[in-house]
């Protein structure tokens, strides 16, 4: 049988209260005792009762989390933020896709729930007042990252509009006169949640309406490297194209450098998230970086503090800002 936290306790001379702050990696706690605590539970063998604590505080200690697919490096890093601030603060999570299918992800929910998970966090596909409904109807608390839902979900971003203004400002400001913004996911808005590149092709038109001297170009088409390989060849104007997401910036931009194109010349890339994947990416990407990290550790700790019945206020905005890179 494993040594329990009441032992601990009396062989760290504290209390079983300090003990269980250590433990649960809570934060008012000194921390040179939080670390002599951790080596002697370490050194004992130490492992939680999950079943025991979950008795305790009448939960199962345990999140779900639904997103659109890992191979997508961004959701890749905003589901490691999550699991690793839920584990800070001792809890597991059940992580699964809903690969962008509708019915699916209303599966998945159900599921989880049925699991008594105490709470949700999720990007969803769904959208509408339905699908609203549907979650604030669920016996758990449950927040959305990025793609808003209703006014009655918790929701925790970047101000996207703002955002994509603000790079196209940044990029006008560099020079170029013909901004083609690339938002492949726009072209399932029909039925699909595609809020996030909505708000961020709204933010670019904001920018390019108060600038008469540019053009906009939009190109929705997930067919968009033939698209800009026709436009690369033929533009005679200073042009950039922002990508509404880093994974297509990168994709093209290798199509570009494999055809002997120079980025930049009077060719420029842009891309939008800042995820990690762009260090080994050279030229280096200029993005938007829009705090995938700490996007994922806030909205764990408002789940957190919805499950402990704390008021929280429905829309949670962290700051964004411009990253320059070598492709412009």
């Amino acid at each position: 049988m494993g040594i329990t936290t009441k032992e601990l306790a009396r062989i760290c001379g504290t209390s079983r209260t300090t003990v269980e702050r250590a433990l649960n990696g809570k934060k008012d706690i000194n921390s040179e005792t939080k670390q002599r605590i951790l080596a002697i539970a370490k050194k004992h063998g130490y492992h939680p009762d999950m079943v025991a604590r979950s008795l305790v505080k009448g939960s199962s200690m345990c999140i779900g989390v639904i997103v659109f697919d890992i191979r997508n490096y961004y959701f890749a890093q905003l589901v490691s933020s999550i699991e690793q601030e839920a584990k800070n603060n001792g809890y597991t999570v059940n992580i699964t896709m809903q690969e962008k299918e509708i019915e699916r992800e209303i599966d998945l929910i159900n599921a989880l729930v049925s699991r008594r998970i105490d709470g949700l966090i999720l990007c969803p596909v769904n959208k509408g007042p339905d699908f609203e409904q549907f979650l604030s109807s669920l016996p758990i608390p449950t927040v959305v990252v990025s793609n808003d839902v209703g006014p009655s979900i918790h929701l925790v971003g970047i101000d996207e509009r703002t955002a994509a203004k603000e790079a196209t400002d940044f990029l006008i400001a560099k020079g170029y006169k013909k901004i083609i913004f690339v938002c492949p996911p726009l072209n399932e808005e029909v039925k699909e949640n595609v809020y996030t590149h909505a708000e961020r092709t709204g933010g670019v038109k904001e920018s390019v309406a108060i600038h008469p001297s540019c053009s906009l170009e939009l190109i929705t088409s997930w067919n968009y490297s033939d698209e800009i390989l026709s436009l690369v060849e033929t533009t005679t104007q200073k042009t950039v194209f922002f990508f509404s997401g880093d994974v297509y910036a990168m994709e093209m931009l290798n199509t570009l450098k494999r055809r002997g194109i120079n980025i930049p010349g009077h060719i420029g890339i842009m891309g939008f998230d800042d995820t990690d994947m762009l260090k080994y990416i050279q030229p280096s990407i200029a993005t938007v970086d829009t705090a995938i990290d700490l996007v994922g550790k806030t909205s764990f700790d408002v789940l957190l503090n919805l499950i402990e019945r704390k008021d929280v206020p429905v829309r949670t905005i962290v700051d964004h800002h411009i990253v320059d890179g070598e492709s412009i």
